[in-house]
């Protein structure tokens, strides 16, 4: 069996390394992959937005199954335009992508069907955006309404923030198409939690909680970013919590998307905020989360391919999918100055070094080679991953392979799964 892998990530190298591990599968190709990447798969140089050269690249590679990663494919409709040819693809269509290409439509789809989330206010210009403003409070959330690579949302302490985050999506153009419209949402208080689950159009089954970390500083100080780590399972996710999310939040949205026709199969991203009126939804993604997948695949215990052909063929149940025992955690070495701008080009050393510590993992997010050196090509370069048996463990064993690694002004967060850690020690007092 053959799969091909769409992406360039740190979440595309996990897609390899479990669909290498799955049963019957022979060979792996990525489009485009990263030098990492290229070291367990075959890589075909084709832009994951590339969707003529996706298509063409499929028809002639005739994979068993695609796993498309990153959501612009998605949203540009690469689901169908490979089931077309008779490809069989894991993902959402276009239209089912909407959930995470609008927020406006996410939105007002939640409002339709009852999903809970935070009160809001759609905005098509400027004047209405800022009137707007006046029904809620500070904090304010300002999100451009279509993708931007997960910068385009602004948590406003003050009414001055607000009113410059909706001047620098509608105004100044800064996500340029993706601030055509704005959503304004109340701030919902409470601790954040991601949910991945599989769907067949019929059937939705969540994989162990995670809790990834935006921010880019250490006490979720300063600006928002792709993920700078994750963890899982989540504690926050009590037994009760998943019930509930799976009541009124996974199987609602499953339902009300074959309500509207247009039947949802792939993965199911729920970013939620657990807050004293219960867990609400502040987003959905129409795929694996990056970097919450980094922490979530090592913990399947089931087989990846499988699943995948289960959703595509509406053959999923609960029975299929397993977890094992333990915890992971992920910390993302990011080149100096990301999320803004940022050099590339930087030479890293001591991946050897890190993964022979036991039960770690380094998944390229942002790398190439140039000269025959590993070096830097993204503002998130390295994803470094490591498991135990308890999560204090996984903690200290992850920072003990970052600290053997090394590129010109390496940065990342030195407070991953804090939380968690901090809610053991009140427990053990």
């Amino acid at each position: 069996m053959k799969i091909l892998v769409i992406g360039s990530g740190g979440r595309e190298h996990g897609l390899v390394w479990a669909a290498r591990r799955s049963v019957g599968v022979k060979e792996v190709v990525a489009a485009p992959g990263n030098a990492g990447i290229e070291q367990i798969a075959r890589c075909a140089p084709v832009a994951a937005d590339d969707i003529e050269g996706l298509v063409k690249l499929a028809r002639q590679e005739r994979p068993h199954l695609v796993l498309i990663g990153p959501e612009v494919p998605l949203t540009l409709g690469l689901t169908d335009r490979l089931r077309a040819v008779n490809i069989t693809a894991f993902g959402p269509s276009a239209a089912a992508a909407r959930l995470e290409g609008s927020k406006s439509f996410a939105k007002e789809f939640m409002s339709r069907h009852n999903i809970p989330t935070a009160r809001f206010a759609t905005c098509r210009n400027l004047e209405e955006a800022l009137q707007a403003l006046d029904q809620f409070g500070q904090p304010v959330v300002v999100k451009a309404d279509g993708l931007a690579a997960g910068k385009g949302v602004t948590v406003a302490a003050t009414r001055a923030e607000a009113e410059q985050a909706v001047r620098q999506a509608m105004q100044d153009r800064v996500f340029g198409e993706a601030g055509d419209l704005v959503v304004i949402e109340e701030c919902l208080q409470g601790e954040e939690a991601s949910i991945l689950a599989f769907a067949d159009g019929k059937t939705v089954v969540p994989l162990l909680a995670a809790q990834d970390h935006k921010r880019i500083g250490e006490g979720d100080q300063g600006p928002n970013t792709g993920g700078m780590g994750a963890y899982a399972p989540a504690p926050v996710i009590t037994k009760a919590l998943q019930d509930q999310i799976q009541k009124d939040i996974l199987e609602p949205v499953i339902a009300g998307m074959n309500l509207d026709q247009t039947p949802y199969r792939g993965i199911l991203y729920a970013g939620l905020m657990i807050t004293p009126d219960g867990p609400k939804v502040i987003e959905f993604n129409c795929r694996f989360g990056d970097p919450e997948t980094q922490v979530v695949l090592p913990l399947l215990d089931s087989d990846l391919v499988a699943l995948a052909k289960a959703c595509v063929l509406g053959r999923l149940n609960p029975g299929l999918v397993s977890a094992k025992a333990g915890a992971a955690v992920c910390v993302v070495l990011a080149a100096p100055g990301y999320p803004g701008k940022y050099p590339k080009g930087l030479r890293i050393t001591g991946i050897e070094s890190a993964e022979e510590l036991e039960n770690v993992m380094v998944w390229h997010a942002g790398t190439i080679i140039q000269n025959g050196q590993l070096v830097s090509s993204g503002g998130r370069v390295l994803n470094v991953i490591a498991q135990a048996s308890t999560l204090r463990e996984a903690v200290e064993r992850v920072y003990q392979a970052v600290g053997k690694i090394r590129f010109e002004g390496i940065h990342f967060r030195r407070d991953i799964a804090y939380r968690a850690l901090k809610q053991e020690e009140k427990v053990t007092k």
